[in-house]
């Protein structure tokens, strides 16, 4: 199945960065924009209060959920953006993790930030991301 989305690595930029610097999606692509998956069980709870890396796996799989049920897939997500209620640096590389290793080879562009509190009790992380489709 053909993709719409092309990751684009800058060579005039460090290497460093565990993503992609930019991406593309031609005209004819269904955009999804995707709320902030949240670290939410089915009955509504918070998952793995207190932890960060267990938020972000709470967040990504119900990421992954909300785009299979828009009809696309990981390797559809042309960006993300990732919320830590947290200052320190380690909270934030903990959900980061997380999300990168979720996404394997697909780097896509994404911006990691500390806010300082999120929308559910006691919930630590959030993703959002956006996605690009080739519909058949």
């Amino acid at each position: 199945m053909p993709r719409a989305v092309t990751l684009i690595r800058s060579t005039s930029l460090s290497d460093v960065a565990e993503y992609a610097y930019a991406a593309t999606a031609p005209a004819e692509a269904r955009l999804i924009f995707l709320a902030g998956a949240c670290p939410l069980n089915e009955d509504g709870s918070t998952a793995a209060v207190g932890d960060y890396a267990g938020q972000a796996a709470k967040a990504f799989e119900n990421m992954r959920t909300a785009l299979t049920d828009a009809g696309a897939s990981l390797e559809d997500v042309i960006s993300t953006r990732v919320l830590v209620a947290s200052s320190r640096q380690e909270d934030l590389v903990a959900a980061w993790g997380v999300v990168r290793a979720g996404f394997g080879d697909h780097d896509a562009p994404s911006t990691l930030l500390g806010v300082t509190v999120l929308g559910y009790y006691d919930q630590l992380v959030e993703i959002e991301a956006v996605a690009a489709v080739l519909d058949a």
